[in-house]
């Protein structure tokens, strides 16, 4: 599991305003946590994509297609939070406060 807890809210916080009709990418997150390295954060924002899909929080999707978070994907994927009401709070911790966005 990816350890970058500011990366994770974000992706949390940027697919539930989004809500479960639309997606967001991962760069999103990245350039919100990381700003002009936010290119650094790319990998550890998909790895944590992935932790979030295996705990059913989100769906990872590319060119439409719902991916396993366990498979071998390449290229552009979408992050989407799944409708489950308070599903991505139970993954924050207590402490964690709101992502400046």
């Amino acid at each position: 599991m990816s350890q970058n807890p500011e990366l994770r809210r974000a992706i949390l916080s940027l697919a539930r305003e989004r809500g479960p009709d639309k997606t967001i990418c991962p760069s999103d997150a990245a350039r919100a946590v990381g700003g002009e390295r936010w290119r650094d954060l790319m990998e550890p924002a998909r790895d944590i994509a992935r932790d979030l899909a295996r705990d059913g929080v989100v769906e990872i999707s590319q060119r439409g297609t719902v991916l396993d978070p366990d498979a071998g994907w390449r290229g552009p994927i979408r992050i989407r939070a799944i409708g489950r009401p308070g599903a991505a709070e139970s993954l924050v911790s207590p402490g964690d406060g709101p992502v400046g966005l």
